[in-house]
């Protein structure tokens, strides 16, 4: 099993040539998305006097980031800017942060939101884990009561990772996506 891979890169342009920049990017997420395992894309910047773009692509896996970030289709866009856009950093994302990342596909002029609080992940990841651990313990630590301590926690942990990972947290960061985000709550809303 593997996860989903963020990639996040920050690039500068001169704020005078926007409109190419957007025509460039929308041309890159065109191309991206006809390869399998593209997930969506974004940008954002702080503010549109600012040469920064903060620019982000998502793949189902590494696999199918490796075959995108090798195509002769993403060498030629990137060609297509070659000394007209900068590059200064490149940071990819998987695991357990990704539960509490935003939607992929932004197209927002504003700065990126905070990641919540890690007090807030680190409360979701508790009433995730408290009852996934009592059932886990209820109905199969009896079955186990004649093993070595060791080989009975490796073997709930093996059976509970799995299901944190690809089952309860997902669910978990759903259901509370809006006080994760500092948001009221749904049925408070008056949308």
């Amino acid at each position: 099993m593997t996860s989903p891979v963020t990639v996040s890169i920050t690039r500068h342009i001169d704020p005078a040539h926007s409109a190419e920049m957007v025509a460039w990017v929308r041309a890159g997420a065109s191309l991206a998305e006809r390869f399998d395992g593209f997930l969506g894309f974004g940008w954002v910047r702080p503010g549109t006097d600012s040469d920064e773009w903060h620019m982000l692509y998502r793949f189902a896996d590494s696999a199918s980031l490796a075959t995108w970030e090798a195509s002769s289709q993403r060498q030629w866009w990137l060609d297509a800017a070659q000394g007209r856009i900068g590059q200064s950093r490149v940071e990819r994302r998987t695991g357990i942060e990704g539960w509490f990342d935003e939607p992929a596909s932004v197209e927002d002029l504003s700065a990126p939101p905070a990641p919540p609080p890690r007090w807030k992940q680190g409360t979701v990841i508790w009433l995730a884990f408290f009852p996934l651990s009592a059932l886990i313990a209820w109905l199969v630590t009896p079955h186990l009561s004649g093993i070595p301590l060791v080989l009975r926690v490796l073997c709930t942990t093996v059976l509970m990772t799995p299901l944190m990972v690809y089952a309860v947290l997902p669910v978990m960061t759903r259901w509370m996506s809006w006080w994760l985000q500092g948001k009221p709550p749904p049925w408070r809303r008056n949308d």
